[in-house]
């Protein structure tokens, strides 16, 4: 019996499907979710979200959030989240660049423009990070993929 999955970000719905199983990055560490799991409303942090089912795995990057969890469904509400294969990597690249140039410009450490350069640093360097680790080659059977 599968769980119902839906990832949503502000500005998109990136999946809706029956799936195996979740796991999620929540903040006090990952979080398995499987079919009947007992309910559950949690943030989560800046990582990756895996949803499995019928022996492939997808992989969303996701920069936090809230998770709801029902006995029948998975509701993740991202901040802002990608679909690993759709992330264009000269554009991580630029905004990378970018973000670490303001952080190099002398920015007070204590203010709203560090904060917000070092996040994009972070995304920026999640982002790239994943699609080059998982790129295009994630819907692969799981057996060949633990392999390599």
């Amino acid at each position: 019996m599968p769980i119902r999955c839906e990832i949503v970000s502000q500005d998109r719905s990136l999946f809706e499907g029956d799936v195996d199983i979740v796991v999620i990055p929540g903040t006090d560490g990952e979080m398995g979710i499987l079919p009947n799991h007992a309910p559950l409303l949690s943030t989560i942090r800046m990582g990756i979200v895996r949803v499995r089912r019928a022996g492939e795995e997808q992989l969303f990057t996701i920069t936090g959030g809230l998770v709801e969890v029902q006995p029948t469904i998975v509701t993740i509400l991202a901040d802002a989240a990608e679909n690993v294969e759709e992330i264009d990597i000269a554009r991580a690249e630029d905004a990378k660049r970018k973000a670490e140039q303001r952080l190099k410009e002398g920015v007070p450490a204590d203010s709203e423009a560090y904060l917000a350069a070092e996040a994009a640093l972070h995304r920026s360097t999640l982002r790239l990070d994943m699609a080059r680790r998982y790129g295009r080659t994630r819907k692969r059977p799981l057996e060949t993929r633990s392999s390599e």
